[in-house]
């Protein structure tokens, strides 16, 4: 087995047996200073460019489409530009062998003004890293309140613990999420998820739209989890796990004889073909969920919170 230095220090196995930290942390403050910079940079200018090589998977998908759209309908840039600020920065970096690598990034925003107060929140970003010579990527962004985020299990070394796709260790494994989740939203019958805003709230806010007057919406929900938009779970110290993982929706409305659906203008940006009667709005959903340990008392996933945007429409 060959054995080589990166210029970050480190090191490389060549066949990617050895487990080893993701990054040092170092590296992973590094990380996030790129993608906080490069965010900015496409925010006040509403150029997708400028961050695409720092964004992947769900993140990557919602974000570009946005910023696609506004460069469109703000074609001036982002007038009301606040530049972001992402402190106090918690590095959760998991020991595993082969690639992809990465680690969870625990952070403070100026997007609220409520620290250390019940309406105190934190950012938490998920860095992947695909190859030795790739950039470190965001493929996972959620919000959550300040008592949410959970502790996460370490070793003696403060080294986090991934956990598997295929675990058994939980109460349900974090590859069958997305298609759970997609499978739940379509017909509400799977006991696998709690009660709460992203579930069965989500559920009821369809069905109310659904009813608009002159208007029938339909939906199609599926599951998204190949590639960077892969599951990724960190093994907390309840013996549960916080798992991030994405889906796809679309939204179909059809409106009836003399109604034409409408869109708002970064939709209508997005938006191919005309509208006639019909658009169909392509979402992608970004969730985090805590999932309990397998044999828990209270076995349902709690999906704690979702991050959803428009990535494409089609009139006709």
């Amino acid at each position: 087995m060959v054995l080589s230095l990166t210029a970050s220090g480190c090191v490389t196995v060549h066949g990617e047996l050895a487990v080893l930290p993701s990054a040092d942390r170092s590296e992973a403050a590094r990380a996030l200073k790129d993608f906080t910079d490069a965010y900015n940079a496409a925010d006040k200018a509403y150029d997708p460019a400028l961050d695409a090589g720092r964004v992947t998977g769900a993140l990557g998908a919602i974000n570009q489409a946005g910023l696609k759209a506004r460069s469109i309908t703000s074609p001036d840039g982002n007038r009301a530009h606040q530049p972001l600020e992402l402190a106090d920065a918690k590095f959760t970096i998991p020991k595993k062998a082969g690639w992809p690598r990465w680690f969870v990034a625990d952070t403070d925003s100026n997007r609220d003004t409520d620290d250390g107060g019940p309406q105190d929140t934190r950012w938490v970003l998920v860095f992947v890293r695909n190859g030795p010579d790739e950039r470190w990527k965001v493929p996972y962004l959620t919000i959550l309140a300040a008592n949410e985020v959970p502790d996460f299990a370490t070793d003696k070394d403060g080294w986090g613990e991934p956990v598997a796709p295929d675990s058994e260790g939980l109460a349900l494994a974090p590859g069958k999420l997305s298609a759970a989740y997609a499978s739940y939203l379509r017909d509400g019958t799977a006991k696998t998820f709690a009660d709460g805003p992203h579930t069965n709230g989500w559920r009821e806010a369809r069905e109310k739209n659904a009813r608009l007057p002159g208007l029938v919406t339909q939906y199609v929900d599926q599951p998204l989890a190949e590639g960077d938009f892969a599951p990724l779970g960190l093994a907390t110290k309840d013996g549960g796990a916080l798992v991030f993982f994405a889906t796809r929706h679309f939204e179909r409305q059809t409106g009836a004889q003399g109604v034409t659906p409408r869109v708002n203008a970064d939709v209508k940006a997005l938006l191919t073909g005309e509208i006639r009667n019909t658009v169909t709005k392509e979402w992608v959903s970004s969730q985090v969920a805590l999932v309990p340990r397998a044999g828990s008392d209270t076995p349902t996933v709690e999906v704690a919170s979702r991050l959803q945007g428009v990535t494409g429409a089609k009139g006709s």
